[in-house]
């Protein structure tokens, strides 16, 4: 029990997806700008389902770890984390995340495994010794405010469920007041939007997405420097955190320097979308030196470099 009635309890734990099937991958999903909402949705809604209300449980971070999602969960109540217990060790929270899932997605059957896990304590083992999770619960404090990623994907899913109820023969998108973030939802801040065009050099070109030919010549050319060209971006881009720059480091080290590049540009075409613009690549070289590759990139150059 809390010391004093007057400070409320608060806990946290981590809850750890994946799914059995191999051609399921969730943190693949969640980086996809396309996907991201509705398994974001999915999990909201199994929460609420876990707890009995939408504001039960708090998410605030979710981390892709392949093979794994892992929610960082806030809990503002006792008997809501309690609840929250009682769900997951009775199956119902899997249960309930698996039919989410398979209705945001769209898919037959979404298979799942999960763990709970407080600080270094796995809950899975103690799950019936219910008053001992709530200690390793409240005995971690959250170690951050909610990530802006998530109040965003909140306000889309308000504004989603607002449009929803006020309509039904409508498109939802002639009901979304002017200023709200636009649907689907937006992979990253959703005051970002892609510059038409972008000047180099001096010279000012048409801003477009990046194609399969951008992406095996920064791949052959950026070399050693994929490294901080990745650091750039995950400026702009939060699939690109430091340690899956270093995953991608290790995973493909074998492969050498040319599929570890186009590893870390795949994962931010995958996470941004039509956001992954040339302007943003560009922009990044740019401050890497890497002058010569964007020139390349923008056609500036004679073919000699590139075989």
């Amino acid at each position: 029990k809390m010391a004093g009635s007057s400070s409320p309890w608060i806990g946290s734990a981590y809850l750890f997806l994946q799914s059995t099937c191999k051609t399921i991958v969730l943190p693949s999903l969640y980086e996809s700008s396309q996907k991201k909402p509705s398994v974001f949705k999915a999990l909201k809604l199994a929460l609420a389902d876990s707890t009995g209300s939408m504001s039960g449980v708090d998410m605030l971070k979710v981390h892709c770890s392949h093979p794994h999602l892992i929610v960082q969960l806030k809990f503002c109540k006792q008997e809501n984390c309690r609840r929250f217990l009682q769900s997951y060790r009775e199956g119902a929270l899997q249960a309930s995340l698996q039919n989410h899932l398979q209705l945001s997605l769209a898919m037959t059957r979404v298979p799942l495994e999960t763990e709970l896990k407080a600080g270094n304590e796995h809950l899975d083992n103690m799950l019936k010794d219910e008053d001992r999770c709530l200690e390793c619960i409240y005995r971690e404090k959250p170690d951050r405010l909610r990530d802006e990623e998530i109040t965003e994907l909140e306000e889309c899913l308000k504004s989603l469920i607002v449009c929803q109820s006020i309509n039904n023969n409508t498109a939802v998108k002639d009901r979304t007041p002017p200023n709200s973030p636009s649907l689907p939802f937006p992979s990253q801040g959703s005051s970002f939007s892609p510059q038409v065009t972008f000047v180099f050099q001096g010279q000012e070109f048409a801003n477009r997405t990046l194609t399969p030919d951008d992406h095996q010549k920064f791949a052959k050319l950026v070399s050693k420097k994929w490294k901080q060209v990745g650091r750039s971006l995950q400026k702009s881009c939060r699939a690109l955190r430091d340690p899956v720059i270093d995953n991608l480091a290790l995973e493909y080290d074998r492969e050498g320097l040319y599929e570890q590049a186009y590893q870390l540009l795949l994962r931010f075409i995958q996470s941004e979308g039509k956001k992954a613009t040339i302007a943003r690549l560009i922009a990044a070289l740019e401050e890497n030196s890497l002058i010569s590759l964007a020139e390349e990139l923008l056609g500036l150059h004679s073919n000699e470099d590139c075989s």
